[in-house]
Parts: structure tokens; sequence; C-alpha cells
């Protein structure tokens, strides 16, 4: 009977536990506010810092938004207006990929400016000429608050960004508070480990395409295995989440993902960015759907055409042939994880060759051997199996740094 109860609490406890709501790291105003209080703060996001308080969870500051300007009448607020209307000392904001409020195409560049609401300095860091922040930006702040909605992909720039940022203030004697968020991916470790010779903008540690970490635990492994320069790190852990709990986006991370079934398809979809074939920026479906104009069999076609967050987007005003997996039910999308069959089925199809792939596809995947693997006819079963073993090593490694089971 004991043993009857202590599995009847356990299945409860965890129904529970599946059902709370997940509270990102900036809910957490007892955490870190007392840590700026008399400092000068500096904030390193985008538009995805941003939360809904005022609805009574425990331990939140329930009536830390609803009651300054800025706060929507939800009491959803962003970070630096919540920031600032309680008084905080925020003396810039530094802005990753895609802009302070996200609506910039991939890899372009940004002007630093002024944010209109609060009149805050924007430094952008990815203006093409800021390979770090000068040393004036440096002394302006003492602390640096980290929040940004990562996707959990080796080659989703934000948390690049973000160790760039970690090295800059370890090198200063600054401070770093990452308030943590969910990965939406983080359920999935899989996919090549980076060879470090194919380090690039988009992929900078050595960590395997799918890495199931958040920016938080990224910080603190990078930071452990000397990846990043070690600085006074403290991570605003997520409350009611686990690597396994469902997290819809509440908002989108980038102009192209626009959709929870496009953030779980972006790992496979995502690695025709290193071919010539489109995979639907210039559509209402980027990351959805792909195709191009000589792929044949075909039943869905669309023409890429310019729209915000793709000015120019590949193929632009040229009709492609290919597939529409906007239909996919959501739990499928999310269970899929990394594929290369839509990669190898489009190869095929082509018949180009090596004409098929760019150089920038050894930079998402990582290594060179998947390449040779598919213009040699192997299986996607026979690809994995060469990097199977990088990823136990690497799990094993990963659960020194996990603050989520």
């Amino acid at each position: 009977m004991k043993k009857f109860v202590i599995s009847l609490l356990s299945v409860i406890f965890l129904c529970a536990a599946a059902t709370a709501q997940v509270l990102v790291g900036m809910t957490d105003t007892t955490a870190y506010f007392p840590q700026l209080e008399g400092r000068r703060v500096a904030v390193l996001a985008n538009h995805t810092a941003v939360a809904r308080f005022g609805d009574g969870a425990p331990g939140v500051a329930a009536d830390a938004a609803v009651r300054l300007p800025g706060a929507a009448s939800d009491g959803t607020i962003h970070l630096v207006d919540l920031l600032h209307g309680r008084g905080f000392d925020v003396t810039g904001i530094f802005s990753p990929e895609h802009g302070f409020r996200g609506t910039a195409d991939a890899g372009e560049h940004v002007a630093s400016s002024v944010d209109a609401a609060t009149g805050i300095p924007i430094r952008s860091l990815y203006d093409g000429n800021t390979k770090r922040p000068s040393d004036e930006a440096m002394r302006s702040f003492d602390v640096l608050v980290v929040d940004m909605q990562d996707v959990g992909l080796r080659f989703y720039t934000y948390y690049i960004t973000m160790l760039r940022m970690m090295d800059a203030c370890a090198e200063s004697g600054r401070s770093v508070i990452v308030l943590d968020r969910p990965n939406p991916n983080g359920h999935h470790v899989d996919g090549p480990v980076l060879d470090m010779k194919y380090k690039s903008g988009v992929g900078a540690l050595p960590i395997p395409v799918l890495h199931g970490l958040t920016m938080g635990e990224i910080a603190r492994m990078a930071v452990g295995e000397g990846w990043a320069a070690s600085c006074d790190l403290q991570v605003v852990r997520c409350r009611n989440y686990t690597h396994d709990t469902p997290y819809e986006l509440p908002v989108a991370p980038s102009p192209n993902l626009s959709t929870q079934r496009a953030v779980y398809l972006y790992p496979s979809v995502c690695l025709f960015e290193g071919t010539v074939v489109s995979l639907g920026r210039g559509t209402d479906k980027p990351f959805e759907v792909y195709g191009h104009p000589d792929m044949t069999g075909c039943l869905f076609s669309f023409t890429p055409r310019p729209t915000a967050g793709a000015k120019h987007p590949p193929l632009e005003g040229r009709l492609c042939h290919g597939v529409d997996l906007s239909r996919m039910p959501l739990g499928e999308a999310r269970a899929e994880g990394l594929t290369l069959k839509y990669v190898i089925e489009a190869c095929r199809n082509l018949g180009l060759g090596d004409k098929f792939f760019t150089p920038m596809f050894e930079k998402l995947i990582g290594v060179g051997y998947v390449r040779e693997m598919i213009l040699a006819g192997a299986s996607e079963a026979e690809i994995r199996v060469r990097w199977a073993d990088d990823v136990r090593r690497f799990r094993k490694l990963r659960g020194r740094y996990l603050l989520y089971e």
C-alpha cells in the first residue's frame, strides 16, 4: 500500500509539473534585481526579451510590469522597459543579428541607433564593422544582462553574440547575468560535432547541430570548457521547465522563423542554405517549403518574392517546384529533429552532383564527410553512424553543465 501511495504521488507530481506554466528567467526579478542596484546596466537583447507579469505565479514580482509605462494590458513587457521603468541605470543596449527589433534580414548589417521609447543608445553588434564593442562602450556599464530567445541550433547566431560579449566582459572585468529561456528544440541532441576548421559566423563551438542546451547552459559550458573567457557569470534559471517540456515560442525569434513548425523544421531545412535549393525565403512559409526550378515530379510550386526579412531571397522571381511541409502535424515536426532526407532527396532529384552544394553547407553541417557520403550514394542511416560516437561523447560532457533535467 505504501509503495502504491508513493507511486500515485509521483504520478500526480509529474502531471502537475507537465501542466505548470513555464516561467522564463526574466520573471524571477528577485534573483537579479538586487544584483543591479547601484550599478550601470547594459542589456544584450532583442525583441524576444519579453515576459508576462501579473499572473500571480509564485516567486514572480506580480506587480513588476503592470504598473509601468510600456506594459501591455496583459502585463507583457520588454526587459528594457522593465529595467528602465524600475529606475535602474540602463546605459546601453547591445543588439544581435536581425537587430534590436528583430526585423533585419539574416546577416544584414544593422546600424546603431537610439531606442525611441527610452532614449537609451542601441549599439549594434551586426553593423559589419564591430568585431567587439569599443573600449568606450565597455567602460559605460558594470553589468551586462543577456536575454534572447534561442532555438537550440549550432548555426543560430544569438549564442555566438553572447559568447563574444562574455569575452569582452571578462577582459574588462564586467559581470554577466543571463536570463535564461527554454530551448524549443531542447529535447534533441543530434548531428555532427563541428570540426573547428569549419568554424564561422554560423558555428563557433565544437557542439552538435542540435545541442540540447539553453543559452544559460551554453554560457556555463563555454566557460567551463575554456571556449569562452572566464567571467563573473550568473544564470537566472527558468522555472517549471525540463528539456522535454514542450515550449511554444510567444514571439518569433527571427523574421523567417515565423511559426512553431518552422522552428521545429529549421534543423533540417536550414541545410538548404548550403545548396542551390530555396527553403522558402521570400514566401509566406519560410523553412516550411523547399524547391528549385528544375526539380521534377513535384505537385507543389512557389515563387520567391522580396518580403520583410527577405529583401532579396535566393531564386527571386523564379518558379520553384518542390515540397510543402507546412501541413505536417506539429507533434510530428517536433519529434523529427535533424534529418538529412530532404537534402538527400533534392540532391538526387536535381542530379547536379557536387554543384548541388555550396561552401556554406560545411559551415552548417559542420563536417566534410556528409557532402561526400551523400554524393557517394550513402543512406541517411549510414551517414548517421559517422557522428553517433561524437554525439554520445558530447552528451556526457553536456551533463556537467545542465541546469534542467
